[in-house]
């Protein structure tokens, strides 16, 4: 008998907050999957900062800023979005323009707008901006893009890419550009265009190479062989290998490991976050942590795979895919499976504008999931 009263008010728990969630637009799954992932980064946030509770507490106001903006625009409608596009991005590149003449400079890098009560990266805006500016330039015109449209979807997200990468900032700057192309393939790009840009990638990448900074290149050269310079710039990688590799199957324990306690793993806060948790929680606290990852993505890629018009479409397929690449780079990038640039690991590497901006976009993504009806 107590058991199925134990059951029964469960079930009516569940109920009640399904019912919660659905007023408020959001999607339950999706949602438990982000809380589960900040969880586990405040968890960790504890650990790579030795302790100090301030920095958890600091982590704690930018992830409830983060989920107080997803929580507003999952009250949007999708009409409002499209209308608020084009502002944003012409804001945007306001902002990024200002921050490469005037913006604040921090280690060796200009990034960011000093406001006094806040600094932030307007670059993070543009994560937002670009896909869903290519998503509103799509949304009325014939599939496949034909070559002038894909002229002016160029010039949409190449003109941010490069005033992102000048300041220097290559990570975000490469996040910006796939964000775009990543509408744009899901647009249905012809294989003869996408030939084409491969070759045009390539040719860039050439001739970009001579424009890199020198710590940028280097950043490429030590990918190839970290041993170069394990001292200089080889001794993140190295570093972040050992660490991984020390933690085997289990890990050392939860504030024991020798590679971050000890500091000698550098940005084991942002950057190099994971390489904690693989030394102190071993394989089996990051495949934990890969599998949420993994079923947000999902999830996304679901709600998104619902949509019934063609700005939501683009838009939600380019938020999910892009929060897969952000994973799968920071994963690659500590594991030394891919060079060094900067990406931070979502919702668990310390950081306020890059966290806000991925609530923000996931805030819109269940807007556009609530009102797809509407929308159709």
């Amino acid at each position: 008998m107590l058991r199925e009263d134990v059951d029964s008010t469960t079930q009516r728990t569940l109920t009640r907050t399904a019912q919660l969630l659905g007023s408020l637009r959001l999607d339950g799954p999706l949602l438990a999957g982000l809380a589960a992932i900040a969880v586990y980064g405040q968890f960790v946030l504890y650990s790579t900062s030795g302790g100090d509770w301030e920095s958890v507490l600091r982590g704690s106001v930018r992830l409830a800023l983060g989920a107080a903006l997803m929580l507003a625009l999952g009250q949007v409608r999708p009409g409002f979005l499209r209308r608020l596009t084009p502002w944003l991005y012409v804001t945007g590149l306001v902002l990024l323009i200002v921050v490469d003449a005037i913006g604040y400079i921090g280690k060796g890098a200009q990034r960011w707008l000093d406001l006094g009560f806040i600094r932030f990266q307007p670059s993070e805006l543009m994560k937002l901006a670009v896909p869903m500016t290519c998503a509103w330039i799509l949304r009325e015109r014939p599939l496949p893009p034909d070559p002038r449209t894909l002229g002016l979807l160029a010039g949409v997200i190449l003109v941010p890419t490069a005033l992102t990468i000048v300041q220097p900032d290559l990570g975000t700057g490469l996040l910006i550009l796939m964000g775009g192309l990543i509408v744009v393939l899901l647009a249905g790009l012809q294989i003869r265009y996408i030939v084409t840009l491969a070759l045009g990638g390539v040719a860039a990448a050439v001739i970009g190479w001579s424009f890199l900074h020198d710590y940028q290149r280097q950043r490429v050269l030590t990918f190839l062989d970290p041993q170069t310079d394990p001292l200089g710039s080889g001794y993140h990688i190295i570093q972040s290998i050992i660490a991984i590799g020390s933690g085997g199957i289990f890990g050392k324990g939860y504030l024991q490991g020798s590679q971050g306690q000890l500091e000698f793993l550098p940005e084991r806060t942002t950057d190099f976050v994971f390489a904690v948790v693989g030394e102190e929680l071993g394989l089996v606290g990051a495949l934990v942590l890969i599998g949420l990852y993994v079923f947000v993505v999902l999830r996304a890629i679901f709600l998104a795979s619902q949509m019934r018009d063609t700005f939501a479409r683009l838009l939600s397929g380019s938020l999910a895919a892009t929060f897969f690449v952000y994973v799968f780079i920071n994963a690659g990038m500590v594991s030394g499976l891919l060079p060094v640039v900067g990406v931070p690991l979502p919702l668990v590497s310390y950081g306020g504008t890059s966290m806000v901006t991925l609530l923000a976009g996931f805030g819109m993504l269940m807007s556009l999931y609530a009102n797809r009806k509407l929308a159709a």
